[in-house]
């Protein structure tokens, strides 16, 4: 089969990744082979690829937002059939025992691995999966369209849960990509006014189109006080900025896996009054299904830049320049 590895980490315009003909995994007991039909491109994946976290599998394939067609089942698998439709996302092993997953936070289980990290993953014709960390998919979208809810969504939406966000309250979005402009619906559709704050003109009118409130530079003050704010954008300066634009008793969520480094903060200016800086560590499984539970009952606008598969690096490269408006996707 096809896939693209990651052969070489390093500045995506040196080619870190190889197209290369590897043969079709086989499944274990307890996973699916799934037939690959669309890959969303994370700027996970271009960390990983430029080695800004570092590999854990040479020549890993990258790729955790996945949607494709069961094509084959596990001795031990219940509960799918050969050609479901089926996703697979960035969380795919916890150890279940541990005292976070005990106490349902098994995003922070020290045993935790992750597709096209620790295992290969989308950038392919076909990959595996934990049966247990597969996901029933929302009808009513296409795949190019469900497979950025895959993790932009589930992130976005575990920031916004980080956020605490109260009810019809005012929230701030630093950077505007692809999980950005999903999270942004999920607090419009629970009364939020939003003011989305980037650089980009053309993120800044797609924001305007989705009926944010209002949208200026990531540098620039918003026109209100923000109960919560959410930095996307993977940069530290941005962090003191958010956290003066807060309101008494807000909070800020770094969405990130991957971020700069921090300024120093001023206590009085950024953090005084309990205001509250969180992180966001990937997600639990409750988490996605509760988004892709609304995702079912509220029909979201996702808008796809899609890329042929010969065209993966591109993707990445568009991506590190900040050329994608909304969420890439690569097309099988």
């Amino acid at each position: 089969m096809r896939a693209w590895q990651v052969h070489r980490p390093g500045p995506i315009g040196t080619g870190p990744l190889r197209l290369a003909d590897i043969p079709v995994p086989s499944p274990a007991p307890d996973e699916l082979l799934v037939q690959v039909h669309a890959c969303g491109v994370c700027r996970t994946d271009l960390h990983i690829a430029e080695g800004d976290l570092p590999v854990h599998k040479p020549d890993v394939v990258p790729g955790h937002e996945v949607v494709g067609t069961v094509a084959a089942v596990g001795d031990a698998v219940q509960g799918f059939l050969i050609g479901d439709r089926v996703g697979i996302a960035w969380l795919r092993h916890t150890d279940g025992v541990c005292a976070y997953c005990q106490r349902g936070g098994e995003n922070l289980c020290p045993q935790s691995r992750y597709t096209g990290w620790d295992a290969d993953g989308g950038y392919a014709d076909y990959a595996t999966v934990p049966a247990d960390f597969a996901y029933q998919l929302p009808e009513g979208y296409e795949n190019t369209e469900l497979a950025p809810l895959l993790c932009a969504g589930i992130i976005g939406y575990r920031a916004l849960l980080r956020s605490d966000l109260p009810p019809d309250g005012r929230l701030g979005i630093y950077g505007f990509g692809g999980s950005a402009h999903l999270a942004m619906q999920v607090a419009l559709a629970r009364g939020a006014s939003v003011h989305v704050l980037t650089r980009s003109v053309a993120h800044q009118e797609l924001a305007l189109e989705l009926g944010a409130t209002s949208v200026g530079d990531a540098t620039e003050e918003p026109p209100e006080r923000l109960d919560s704010a959410i930095l996307f954008a993977p940069v530290g300066d941005l962090v003191p900025v958010a956290l003066a634009a807060l309101d008494r008793g807000g909070t800020l969520a770094i969405a990130g896996i991957h971020l700069t480094d921090v300024p120093p903060l001023h206590y009085e200016r950024h953090l005084f009054y309990e205001r509250t800086l969180r992180s966001v560590t990937a997600n639990t499984r409750e988490d996605a299904r509760q988004f892709l539970a609304f995702a079912q009952d509220h029909r979201l606008h996702v808008r796809v830049n899609p890329y042929p598969f010969d065209d993966a690096a591109l993707a990445l490269e568009d991506l590190e320049a900040d050329r994608v408006n909304g969420a890439a996707v690569i097309v099988m």
